[in-house]
């Protein structure tokens, strides 16, 4: 089987494999180029007039997660696959930390959107939602945990009934953004990546609860999260 990357970095290459497994791409893309990627994400989404992430929910949001270029079919026949960052809060001041790298992987992923690769953003409403993504894996389903996002720059009464969620989501595919309903997806810490960028192998929980310095290549994401919900404290 052979297929295109066709994402900002590089090409993909796709190894076939038989039975329920099919093909798993090997990306030549770094974590570095991941961070400048989610970054970018990030902005094209916030600067989309009267289509983006609600601002008053990202200001109340404890974590972004941020996973560009999720691949349809690239783990399991029907799942998903992608790698992306996790940015929580600094609890004193709430101001945004480092990232912790994540991993998305299988599940029922309802797409409200097509295209064979999808940007994925979710934010972590509630203490409890934090502390459910910093486990060593996490599996997302439920309606009081994961609703679809509202699209829009204020939320509004018909959104009154997701506003209960630990965790909403949304996904953008070929310029067209929406809500995302998220079912029997697995979040993952990739201690691989943490190990990559600060040197030593961290797990997301040490990386968030810490003051830990932030790598150079991190700093257009922060800087983002920093423009846009730039509060001192909760």
């Amino acid at each position: 089987m052979t297929g295109t990357h066709h994402r900002k970095f590089g090409a993909a290459a796709w190894v076939g494999c038989a039975g329920l497994l099919c093909s798993l791409p090997m990306v030549a893309d770094t974590p570095q180029d991941r961070l400048q990627e989610s970054a970018q994400v990030l902005s094209e989404i916030m600067k989309a007039p009267d289509k983006g992430i609600p601002r008053n929910l990202l200001d109340d949001a404890y974590c972004a997660v941020i996973v560009p270029g999720v691949k349809k079919g690239a783990f399991i026949v029907g799942g998903k696959y992608g790698r992306g960052f996790m940015v929580c809060r600094n609890e004193k001041r709430g101001k945004w930390g480092a990232p912790a790298a994540v991993r998305i992987e299988g599940g029922s992923i309802g797409w409200q959107i097509g295209g064979s690769d999808s940007d994925v953003v979710m934010l972590v409403m509630s203490p409890e939602g934090k502390r459910s993504l910093l486990q060593s894996k996490f599996t997302l389903g439920g309606s009081a945990e994961a609703a679809a996002g509202p699209v829009g720059r204020s939320t509004s009464a018909d959104t009154d009934a997701r506003m209960s969620a630990k965790i909403l989501t949304w996904s953008r595919s070929h310029g067209v953004f929406a809500g995302l309903s998220l079912g029997g997806a697995t979040l993952r810490e990739d201690l691989d990546v943490n190990q990559k960028l600060y040197g030593k192998r961290l797990s997301n929980r040490e990386i968030a609860n810490s003051n830990i310095k932030a790598p150079a290549a991190a700093q257009p994401l922060i800087s983002e999260l920093n423009k846009y919900s730039p509060r001192e404290d909760r």
